[in-house]
């Protein structure tokens, strides 16, 4: 326990909470990688006294001065950001290239959100009326909750506190229970680079209790939350029960439609990037790909060779390509979905087991039903199922037909049929002869149907308005 790392609760400026809860490494099975508290209520409490005490005055700096110490933060966390990295290695399992990735989009997240501090806010509108001017404003909503999954463990913290932070609110941040060191970096920079103690609070502890609590307390006024379905469904019940703001980011089982006049070494590239690096676990990643007739050998054939490429090993080795399996629950998950799918009659033609620990192979499934479980259930694992479908008509609807909505993707060369794509899949992201996962910062980040609450979007500047209220005002000369 001596090198592992230590997360603490941020409670109105102050680190507090003992190590009661151990994390080990799932590449090095038996190396703690970090220890954090498993808080109780009352440092819940103690959070929320402390950001409704710190707000107003918060709330209250000029923008540009709150932009400030955004972007300071974001040069903190470029200052430390191989250590950072490491650090997630260890907790969360990708790899070490993955890891620099994403501590590097927490640091333009911070230099984006902290750049609105200088940019116009509100419309100057006319009026029907003589002698009368009207504008607009945003007001913050006050005291907001952060709920953060284990797979983007410091990207997504950063993508929901900056926008929260810029708009004037303060923040109770409660980080997954397998990844809490990512999450305290982002809130050390923040604190070392002049946020004032109760802006941010963090508390570290199980979702079922902390998370529970923030979304029924009535001092909260918004809450945001990354994670599965089944809780962000139970959440928005809460929230809007007592009529509070809620943004909800959950599942996904995005499809990519493969044409005959597509390439198939590049689809096969686009559709493998998207399933398999970051092993399969993010929302965004690919796990159905439908193939129509003239192009489902070849492409098969390629997308089998790409799964072989993404050997899985210990992330902190620069020449892994695929992380491990972050828990041995999830482990149990993938296999289990390959294997019943396997006993329904479905072929694999790549992997379908873990060679050692959590080193899960990537999946390539054939052969199998359309409203196969495996094709209609989020597995969030490296596992693709491949199936046949006669037409362009035939792929779209089959995309469609999900209760998902998150991503969607085509690999085509016809101009005509990725713009019908665009405008018809019913998807909140379209991508087009590009991986399903990842999204620039700047653009809107969200699904339709059960991925998503449909109403506030993540990222670029429309992440502003979940944490803000407008507000219209006439003035009579």
């Amino acid at each position: 326990m001596s090198n592992s790392a230590i997360a603490q609760n941020l409670i109105n400026g102050e680190w507090l909470g003992g190590a009661d809860v151990e994390r080990m490494n799932p590449a090095r099975p038996g190396q703690v990688a970090v220890v954090s508290p498993s808080s109780s209520l009352e440092a819940l409490d103690d959070a929320i006294v402390a950001a409704e005490s710190a707000h107003a005055a918060w709330a209250a700096l000029p923008l540009p001065t709150r932009g400030a110490i955004l972007i300071t933060a974001g040069t903190l966390l470029q200052e430390r950001k191989r250590a950072i990295a490491e650090d997630l290695v260890r907790e969360e399992g990708k790899t070490i290239a993955e890891a620099m990735g994403e501590v590097t989009r927490a640091i333009d997240v911070m230099r984006f959100f902290g750049s609105l501090g200088w940019a116009p806010t509100g419309d100057v509108l006319p009026s029907g009326l003589p002698n009368t001017s009207i504008y607009t404003r945003r007001e913050p909503l006050g005291v907001v909750g952060l709920i953060t999954p284990w797979n983007f463990p410091i990207a997504i913290p950063a993508w929901k506190t900056a926008p929260a932070l810029i708009s004037g609110n303060a923040v109770i941040l409660k980080p997954a229970e397998m990844t809490p060191m990512s999450a305290t970096h982002l809130a050390r920079a923040l604190a070392d680079a002049g946020l004032p103690a109760g802006v941010l609070n963090i508390v570290h502890g199980k979702g079922r209790i902390i998370g529970s609590a923030l979304a029924r307390d009535t001092r909260v006024a918004g809450l945001s939350f990354t994670g599965s379905t089944a809780v962000g469904l139970g959440l928005h019940q809460v929230m809007s029960e007592r009529r509070a703001r809620v943004q909800l980011e959950m599942g996904g089982k995005n499809g990519v439609l493969v044409l005959d006049d597509a390439d198939p070494r590049k689809a096969a590239q686009v559709v493998a990037a998207g399933g398999f690096a970051l092993t399969g676990q993010a929302c965004t990643a690919t796990s159905r790909v439908y193939v129509t007739p003239g192009i489902r050998s070849a492409f098969l054939e390629e997308l089998v060779a790409q799964a072989g490429s993404y050997a899985p090993g210990d992330g902190l080795d620069a020449a892994t390509k695929m992380g491990v399996v972050v828990s041995d629950g999830q482990l149990e998950q993938n296999e289990g979905a390959v294997r019943d799918a396997l006993g329904r009659g479905a072929t694999a033609l790549h992997g379908a087991a873990a060679d050692n620990g959590l080193y899960f192979t990537p999946t390539v499934l054939t052969d199998i039903a359309h409203d196969d479980p495996a094709v209609r259930d989020e597995i969030f694992g490296p596992v693709i199922a491949a199936l046949e479908v006669p037409d362009y008509e035939s792929g779209l609807a089959a995309i469609n037909d999900s209760r998902y909505g998150l991503t969607a993707g085509i690999c085509t060369d016809s101009l005509a049929r990725s713009s019908d794509f665009a405008q018809r899949a019913q998807a909140g992201v379209i991508k087009i002869n590009r991986p399903t996962a990842g999204l620039d910062l700047n653009v809107p980040f969200g699904g339709v149907k059960d991925s998503s609450t449909n109403t506030f979007r993540e990222q670029g500047r429309t992440a502003l308005d979940f944490f803000t209220w407008g507000k219209t005002v006439y003035t009579g000369v």
